[in-house]
């Protein structure tokens, strides 16, 4: 026990709020202080936004002797890790379930916090009852023909302005090496644009609502929440379907109607795009559907984390299912995601 005067550090204005709400319930004659969205008190607990932290590391660094570090993994980026250089804290604690980061810069974790303590895999939790167990699948769909020609059209201008170039997409940092190159290159800028123009056409397939409607009438009135990659298929899905959403600019008063609204019944479904990926407190959901995503193994991991509270009957297992247009890079883009999840689980 440190019994000395701590400091929370979190990504989100969200995570803040939860953190102080739970800290006052079990710290009931203290009050707890918050760093961010507005707030500037500090008091002997405190929970700070890690853009507050980084603002402020210089002034804060020696007074506390206890630093955790929620969803640690943003620790690393440059930036922020002058916070765990800054202070002082003899007593430090990184949380998070995707401790990797694709930039290689987790190897930096022992000497900004220290060595991995505890480690438990997905599965392992899922066999002792701490989460609950879970399945996968993955339905491919075809797109409508008039899509699949534009998907082609564009992939096929990506290519040829690859080979422009000369550059091979095969190894790790490629599209980063073309973005770089799109600052002085005509063809590269051709290629990001056309590239990001028949992804988009694949990750929005109007075959993927189609989907969407047969899986919400095989599922019906399982709890679900549904991820897309960008804002305007949310919106779609919501007006369509006449399903609650969040995204980033709904404000608080519309996350937590929608979010209280789903714990309590009024809601069966909510349609998000990112917000939900990292750190919110969903409540109990039976059924994630991905209508699209990234190849982020965090991005994938933390939207079926929030599938697996425990649910009452041991028996029930949650449920993921991804969307993905058939004959499109979307196959790889899954496959790569899912391949880390299994890596985490070995």
């Amino acid at each position: 026990m440190v019994n000395s005067a701590s400091i929370v550090i979190v990504p989100t204005i969200d995570l803040m709020d939860q953190w102080t709400s739970v800290l006052s319930k079990y710290f009931p004659d203290i009050k707890i202080g918050n760093l961010g969205g507005g707030a500037e008190e500090i008091e002997p607990i405190t929970v700070s936004t890690y853009d507050s932290a980084y603002i402020r590391a210089a002034a804060l660094g020696n007074k506390f002797a206890l630093i955790i570090f929620d969803e640690v993994h943003h620790l690393a980026a440059p930036g922020y890790r002058s916070i765990a250089e800054q202070f002082a804290s003899p007593f430090r604690l990184g949380l998070t379930a995707t401790i990797e980061r694709e930039d290689e810069l987790h190897k930096d974790f022992p000497k900004l916090v220290g060595g991995v303590v505890f480690q438990a895999h997905s599965s392992e939790l899922a066999r002792n009852k701490h989460l609950a167990s879970y399945e996968i699948e993955r339905r491919q769909v075809d797109m409508l023909p008039e899509e699949l020609e534009e998907y082609n059209r564009n992939f096929g201008m990506y290519q040829v302005c690859l080979k422009k170039i000369g550059l091979k997409m095969q190894y790790s940092g490629a599209f980063r090496r073309l973005i770089m190159m799109s600052g002085r290159s005509r063809a590269a800028r051709e290629a990001i644009l056309a590239r990001n123009k028949a992804m988009d056409i694949a990750l929005n397939s109007k075959s993927k609502i189609e989907e969407l409607k047969k899986i919400l009438a095989e599922n019906r009135g399982l709890k679900t929440i549904i991820f897309t990659q960008h804002n305007k298929l949310v919106y779609d899905i919501s007006d369509g379907f006449l399903i609650p959403f969040i995204t980033h600019k709904s404000s608080k008063e519309e996350r937590q109607d929608a979010l209280s609204g789903f714990k309590e019944g009024r809601y069966n479904a909510i349609v998000t795009s990112k917000v939900l990926d990292e750190g919110v407190d969903v409540p109990d959901a039976e059924l994630g559907i991905i209508l699209s995503g990234t190849g982020s193994s965090r991005e994938f991991i933390q939207r079926l984390g929030r599938l697996l509270r425990p649910k009452p009957d041991s028996n029930r297992k949650a449920k993921l299912i991804e969307i993905i247009s058939s004959g499109t890079r979307e196959i790889g883009t899954s496959a790569k995601r899912k391949r880390a999840l299994n890596k985490s689980d070995r």
